[in-house]
């Protein structure tokens, strides 16, 4: 899944991938807005994504989409 990330104060938005469940995903997320703890990811290249619950501004999910591969006619 690729996840895009909102902080505030922040103009960019971290957008990256994540090999994990759609329902632990939202779990970690519903936690984090609950300001039970800090919003906490592993990135597809082994990266630890660390973002404080207050800073939060949204988070948008979406399927990862592979191109297609080879020639088309």
């Amino acid at each position: 899944m690729i996840i895009q990330i909102g902080i505030t104060g922040v103009t960019r938005e971290l957008s990256f991938e994540v090999k994990m469940s759609e329902d632990e995903l939202f779990g970690n997320v519903r936690e984090a807005l609950e300001g039970k703890t800090n919003l906490e990811f592993t990135d597809a290249k082994e990266r630890r994504v660390i973002i404080p619950s207050d800073k939060l501004g949204y988070v948008l999910v979406a399927e990862s989409k592979r191109g297609p591969v080879g020639f088309t006619v």
